[in-house]
């Protein structure tokens, strides 16, 4: 590292205090930003990545294919087999909810409730017989976070509350960047078309420029919908004052936003009317197939039946919100007592605003078109973070600026050294995440928790290794394992589970495919970079 050094100027104008802001505001923050941006990049194809993670739904298939052609029982049968099963074996529930069939009148029946400690709680049945179906289906399960590993890391760093908050303030951080880096830059949209390549600090500034303006109104979009959609949790004044604090409160808060007319149990005794009536008046009424139905306080004289429905492809790519449509009946009268169309929500116009900025964030319309423009702006927005955290060091490679006095060096190692591991580390954590999932063990206790070790054991040895080795070839080495990693993940996936690209082209498995195929053009990617860096040593 060069030993010259150059003084700041100790003043400015507005646009010189506005660059300082954006760059300290961007470094401090730009690596907890790479890595809520990479894993929520890979959440947005959190389904397939979880379809991948989970190779025994080729069993699963295979005997629902077998069933294909087997009669099945109609929805009215399949209710009353539900209901039988629920009253026999959990007729104390406070709620019961069936779920009848898919959106196509087939597939598995299902049977919700909330047992004594009031956890969620559920139960396939043979759609042919009514009979529980055993959970693993004759094969073993291997229990997994699957992609919802990515979407949990994304918004609170597996860290509950505390991690939310900080995922917050990194967001408003990330604004504070955005704002402060389009005054700094007074020719950002002409930079746009500019790009100077093997310029040194000028060519990662032109990078970072291009990725920002390119998705700079999709990065403001993602940072905002972010913090609104945690609004409560973030400004929670009005809640605390009005509900008080702890568990309790927050029920009845929920109770109130989303149900606030749910009937309070009579304690007489009333058997649970038959559900086929309610659910095809129910259908009627939304205009979609039915979903689940759901009773409230079973037994009781205050009964309440909700049908819901399933929204459609189209639906869900021309909406928003993603919320279904329902319709209440008392069990009692059969009295239509609220109806909720599709599209719409629960709790007024700021809940209905709340859910679209929701459906905004997580990507729940436009379908795959949707999902894959959604792909492409966070990978621009990840590199946005990442280039402008290697700018910072390339730039005082060549210039020493001598902002920490005598500590300054070390300042710079640590902050080189942040660099490897925040961006080649974190990703090598990530498919390493995908590699736990084939070699742990299926039948071993606490499986899924043993992946989460792996991913943040190797994101902490490729921090050690980064301290450890100079930057340099801590670089290459962390992006020579990332493209080993990625492109052997294919290979990895025959020997353990046999399956194999052809296999999942032949079935037309494209979630497979898809995971496999991103994989290997992430170690190309990597192999590319570990290129240009060893030629850039040879020079």
């Amino acid at each position: 590292m060069s030993t010259k050094t150059t003084k700041a100027p100790s003043q400015g104008g507005f646009r010189q205090a506005q660059a300082w802001l954006h760059t300290w505001c961007g470094l401090w923050f730009s690596w907890l930003l790479f890595a809520v941006f990479l894993t929520g990049t890979l959440a947005v194809f959190d389904e397939p990545i979880t379809h991948w993670m989970t190779p025994e739904h080729h069993a699963e298939e295979a005997a629902a294919a077998a069933r294909k052609g087997e009669p099945t029982a109609d929805r009215a049968q399949r209710l009353a087999w539900g209901m039988a099963y629920m009253a026999e074996h959990h007729p104390g529930a406070s709620m019961w909810e069936l779920w009848p069939s898919d959106a196509q009148g087939g597939g598995e029946l299902r049977v919700f409730w909330f047992d004594a400690n009031r956890q969620y709680a559920g139960v396939a049945l043979d759609p042919a017989t009514g009979k529980p179906l055993t959970e693993d289906g004759g094969h073993a399960t291997r229990a997994t976070l699957g992609g919802h590993h990515f979407v949990d890391f994304h918004y609170e760093l597996h860290a509950g509350t505390v991690g939310l908050w900080i995922v917050g303030i990194a967001a408003m951080a990330m604004l504070v960047a955005l704002v402060s880096g389009v005054i700094t830059h007074k020719r950002i949209f002409k930079d746009f078309f500019t790009f100077r390549p093997r310029k040194g600090q000028r060519s990662w500034l032109d990078a970072h420029n291009a990725v920002a303006v390119l998705t700079l109104p999709f990065q403001f979009m993602i940072a905002y919908t972010g913090l609104v959609i945690s609004g409560t949790s973030f400004m929670p004044a009005p809640k605390v004052l009005h509900y008080g604090t702890g568990p309790q409160a927050q029920v009845r808060f929920v109770s109130e936003l989303g149900d606030s007319d749910k009937p309070a149990a009579t304690g007489r005794a009333m058997p649970v009317p038959v559900l086929e009536p309610f659910a095809a008046r129910g259908q009627e009424r939304m205009g979609q197939p039915v979903r689940a139905v759901v009773i409230d306080h079973p037994g009781d004289a205050a009964a309440r039946i909700g049908v819901y429905g399933w929204n459609g492809d189209d639906e869900s790519a021309r909406r928003l919100s993603a919320t279904t449509g329902m319709v209440q009946f008392s069990a009692a009268t059969g009295e239509v007592q609220r109806v909720r169309l599709p599209g719409a929500a629960d709790g007024g116009a700021a809940m209905l605003a709340q859910s679209a900025m929701g459906g905004l964030h997580m990507v729940t319309f436009g379908g795959w078109p949707m999902k894959w423009l959604y792909f492409l702006c966070g990978l621009a927005g990840t590199a946005m973070m990442g280039s402008g955290a290697v700018l910072f060091i390339v730039k005082r490679r060549q210039k020493h600026l001598g902002e920490f006095g005598g500590a300054t060096a070390r300042v710079y190692r640590l902050i080189e050294a942040l660099n490897v591991a925040a961006i080649a580390g974190l990703a090598i954590a990530c498919v390493g995440y995908l590699w736990a999932n084939r070699l742990v063990p299926v039948g071993i206790g606490h499986r899924a928790d043993r992946e989460l070790q792996v991913f943040f054991a190797l994101w902490a040895l490729a921090l050690v290794h980064a301290f450890v080795r100079q930057p340099a070839r801590a670089w290459r080495e962390q992006l020579g394992a990332l493209a080993a990693l990625c492109l052997l993940l294919p290979l990895l996936n025959f020997v353990t589970t046999g399956d194999h690209l052809l296999a999942q082209l032949l079935r037309s498995d494209w979630e497979s495919l898809g995971v496999e195929l991103g994989a290997v053009a992430f170690g190309l990617a990597a192999l590319g970079a570990l290129r240009h860096l060893r030629r850039k040593v040879a020079r």
